[in-house]
């Protein structure tokens, strides 16, 4: 029976072994597709809820789309997401954002954001330097989802307007600067 029971283990064993890669690949592929998915449904629902956001899209070069981003911290903090590039509404590359702070802090919360950029300029910033960092390089605006209700296009002239969403969870302050953005491959 001890025999029967560990020739049991080790034929599973040699299936999971022999499986994993092939499941680790097609998760690649379907990683990308879910990322993409996500981005085009978060952005979909900020452009439906921010009138700034709907004026911009049609005049944005590109849009970088993180749907969700966890930042938790306790005295040190840290902030990690995937996101995607859309141009034309279809996925151009994935990226990955994190950012790690020090302070008086305490907390955790998940929110999204989008940066709208506005020109080739603020795409070409994306791949310079092993990764873009927000506050770095090209001018840009933060709005949030309230003040993007109220706010016109009549004054557009930065390259990268970056608008925060679906904040949830309790933590003080919330802000991009510091944020480093880096192409990842999805996995």
């Amino acid at each position: 029976m001890k025999f029967f029971s560990t020739f049991a283990a080790l034929l599973a064993a040699v299936v999971l072994f022999v499986n994993v890669p092939a499941v680790a690949q097609e998760k690649g592929k379907t990683a990308a597709a879910e990322l993409t998915a996500d981005s085009q449904k978060a952005l979909a629902a900020l452009v439906a809820k921010v009138p700034l956001a709907k004026a911009l899209q049609p005049k944005a070069t590109a849009i970088l789309v993180f749907p969700s981003v966890k930042k938790a911290g306790l005295g040190i903090g840290g902030q990690y997401g995937e996101g995607t590039l859309l141009k034309g509404g279809n996925a151009a590359a994935f990226y990955k954002t994190t950012g790690a702070s020090m302070g008086l802090q305490a907390g955790a919360q998940q929110y999204g954001y989008a940066l709208f950029l506005m020109n080739q300029g603020a795409v070409a910033q994306l791949d310079a330097a092993k990764g873009f960092e927000i506050g770095v390089g090209p001018s840009y605006v933060l709005i949030d989802e309230g003040k993007g209700k109220s706010t016109t296009t009549t004054t557009i002239d930065k390259d990268i307007y970056a608008f925060i969403f679906s904040q949830g969870g309790l933590m003080a302050g919330l802000g991009l600067q510091g944020n480093k953005i880096t192409k990842i491959t999805p996995k």
